[in-house]
């Protein structure tokens, strides 16, 4: 059985001059030694959940619990957490070890053991030689180092992380990525990670939380949330999708046949594995990733159109397609697909079934 490491229960929060609550009813256990991350557009509620549990919000209505303990009446010095910012806040007088050691001092904890702990976090982070550094001698990956070394010397229980890799950029971002999966896994600590970067979340975290106007829409792996999303707002907000709308035409157990709207009187149809329960004659909409959709012969395709333009990004191509009706197509392909071939003409293409989810219009 899988030990629960945060127990968040019916948490409400709401702040003055604000018509919506930032957190509404929100209930989660994550779990200890996982990297969980919670996801979401600009004012969803993530960071106020994150800063709930850190303890700098007193909530509305429910409970956080820290490893079985309810934390309501615990200020936030006293929890068993430590949180890394979006600004690393590294003392810039102090060195790189001076920083790491920072909260061990403050626990008063002993000489030797702290020289010993700096030294296994300079060690851990790859931050060796560095020690008497400045941090305005260090490039932003180092600096986010030792923030991270810092909240991690007194080994918390959990470690909160509040979108601490937007300053980077792309490059560095995606090396740091690697370093905090690589951390977690190395420490055991469960890390709670804030993030609207959808990608982010799907790299590296074990489960995610999907979250819009203070509400939970979706928790899961990300393979679940990617491949399987509950509804039509995750499917759209978590990577590229094709929103198609149909009507069901007929049922059949879980799954059920669907009439596509956009191919007019050419009355087009697909089975779909997973119809969510929309009842015969209802209208939808298929939700079908771009790389699910594969070239065809036109003579056997599902759906035809033109493919005025493409787009390159090196692993890939996107095809962006019109359909006769104007509908617009997207399709990713092999960044050695043949675009002359795209470009010449009518293309034909294919969908598979269990490739597509159905949603209530």
């Amino acid at each position: 059985m899988t030990e629960t490491a945060i127990a968040i229960s019916g948490v409400r929060k709401t702040f003055p001059g604000t018509p919506h609550a930032a957190l509404d009813g929100v209930s989660l256990d994550i779990r200890k030694n996982e990297f969980f991350t919670l996801l979401g557009p600009s004012g969803c509620g993530k960071t106020t959940l994150l800063r709930s549990i850190a303890g700098f919000e007193d909530l509305d209505e429910g409970s956080i619990e820290l490893d079985g303990v309810d934390m309501g009446r615990t200020p936030p010095n006293l929890r068993p957490v430590n949180t890394v910012f979006q600004s690393y806040a590294l003392f810039p007088h102090m060195s790189v070890a001076q920083n790491i050691a920072f909260a061990l001092e403050m626990l008063d904890r002993p000489r030797d053991g702290i020289r010993t702990r700096v030294a296994e976090m300079m060690s851990l982070l790859r931050l060796e030689g560095l020690g008497e550094r400045l941090p305005a001698q260090l490039s932003g990956g180092q600096q986010q180092r030792v923030a991270l070394g810092r909240a991690l010397a007194p080994q918390p229980k959990v470690l909160l992380l509040d979108e601490p890799l937007s300053a980077l950029d792309l490059k560095l971002r995606k090396e740091m990525q690697i370093e905090l999966k690589r951390l977690q896994m190395a420490t055991g600590i469960t890390f709670v990670f804030v993030t609207h970067d959808q990608e982010e979340a799907l790299r590296m975290s074990d489960r995610i939380a999907v979250m819009r106007d203070g509400k939970l829409m979706q928790v899961g792996r990300s393979a679940d949330i990617y491949e399987r999303p509950a509804n039509l707002f995750v499917a759209e907000f978590i990577g590229d999708a094709n929103f198609l709308p149909a009507v069901c035409v007929a049922r059949n157990g879980d799954g059920g046949r669907f009439r596509l709207s956009c191919c007019g009187e050419d009355a087009v149809e697909l089975d779909v594995t997973d119809a969510n329960a929309i009842a015969t004659g209802a209208k939808a909409v298929l939700v079908v990733r771009p790389e699910r959709i594969s070239l065809a012969p036109i003579a056997s395709a599902l759906l035809c159109g033109e493919v005025p333009e493409t787009i390159y990004s090196g692993s890939d191509r996107m095809a962006h397609a019109r359909l006769a009706d104007g509908t617009q197509l997207r399709v990713r392909l092999s960044g050695a697909a043949d675009v002359q071939e795209l470009l010449a003409g009518r293309c034909g293409f294919s969908i598979a079934g269990n490739a597509v989810r159905a949603f209530a219009a």
